[in-house]
């Protein structure tokens, strides 16, 4: 079955990044030290923030994320406060490495999903975008915490270089024992908004032609796969996520974003201070959120103009979706 996911005004979705700093040096790394901070919070700190969302819904969603997460050495407490604060579900982004000895830390029922990056079938793709030796330790990484009874799922960053693998992830992902599979659209931030790197983005036409397919083959084997929309045919109706849904966006130096399209720049429209989460002043993001055009996503025409192909008489040849807004295949 394959549906589009729409946006929930019941929950609470948070994407805390509790540090920056990484063991690997991928391509396509959207992190941005100088807009995002390069400091490792403390645990009292990620305790005292992890608190202020949990009373917002009791249908909370927490992910942690890097940097890499794992190369926090109290990661292991944030996911047992995360538990005790009633997180609906709890989920660690990696890229496999799994420091601290972090699964032996914590146990299944305490986290929903270990979510692993892998960006190629083969360890020559992968390890060209992220690293020499990072495929296999993801594998490892993987095979590890399958075998101690965590799920596991899979993000797949598709970019040009790797596209043409991603037909081959089928049985890797099955052998693996992945029950969830994300397909990601390349973030033309951090590393990936260098002009070096710009040529890593999928053009329109590759994007439609081989990513629905794909997935479709993926959730024919009975795992859940997820990809971003993207475009949207000209009769479908744009909606923003920050209008809508409540997605957080936290980063070590306390800014708070609700769209991941302005995270290079200081459009944060929250920030916390003392612990306490508190509005910026203009202009913000939210200031773009409600604006209508023909392009679709506002912020992808005033950040992301690139994105974008005209006709001769100045029409949008399609919407762009917003970055939020998913597809989701499931058997």
């Amino acid at each position: 079955m394959k549906k589009t996911v729409s946006f929930s005004k019941n929950s609470v979705n948070v994407f805390f990044h509790i540090l920056t700093n990484c063991n690997l040096k991928c391509r396509h790394c959207y992190i941005n030290p100088e807009q995002h901070g390069e400091n490792i919070l403390p645990i009292t700190t990620i305790e005292a923030w992890m608190d202020v969302f949990a009373r917002k819904s009791n249908r909370a969603n927490i992910i942690f994320l890097g940097g890499e997460p794992t190369l926090h050495k109290d990661l292991w407490l944030a996911i047992k406060k995360a538990k005790e604060l009633g997180y609906n579900s709890i989920t660690v982004d990696t890229n496999g490495y799994l420091f601290n000895n972090i699964i032996s830390k914590v146990n299944p029922d305490e986290v929903d999903y270990f979510s692993f990056s892998l960006d190629g079938a083969t360890r020559q793709t992968n390890d060209m975008l992220r690293g020499k030796g990072s495929y296999d330790q993801c594998i490892a990484g993987i095979r590890e915490a399958v075998s101690r009874g965590f799920a596991a799922s899979l993000i797949y960053t598709v970019s040009r270089t790797n596209i043409h693998e991603l037909n081959m992830m089928a049985p890797l992902l099955k052998d693996l024992g992945i029950d969830r599979f994300f397909i990601q659209v390349l973030g033309i931030r951090g590393k990936s908004a260098k002009s070096r790197d710009k040529e890593l983005r999928v053009p329109i036409s590759d994007w439609l032609s081989v990513i629905p397919d794909a997935a479709e083959k993926i959730a024919g084997l009975g795992i859940t796969v997820t990809y971003p929309k993207v475009f949207l045919r000209p009769e479908e109706p744009f909606e923003c996520a920050g209008l809508i849904a409540e997605n957080y966006f936290i980063f070590p130096n306390g800014r708070v974003y609700r769209c991941p399209l302005c995270e290079d720049y200081p459009l944060h429209s929250m920030i916390f201070k003392d612990n306490k989460l508190v509005k910026t002043g203009k202009i913000n993001e939210n200031d773009f959120f409600g604006l209508k055009i023909p392009e679709g996503c506002v912020m992808n025409k005033v950040i992301q103009p690139e994105n974008l192909k005209y006709t001769t008489d100045g029409t949008p040849e399609y919407k762009i979706a917003c970055c939020l807004l998913k597809e989701e295949i499931s058997i």
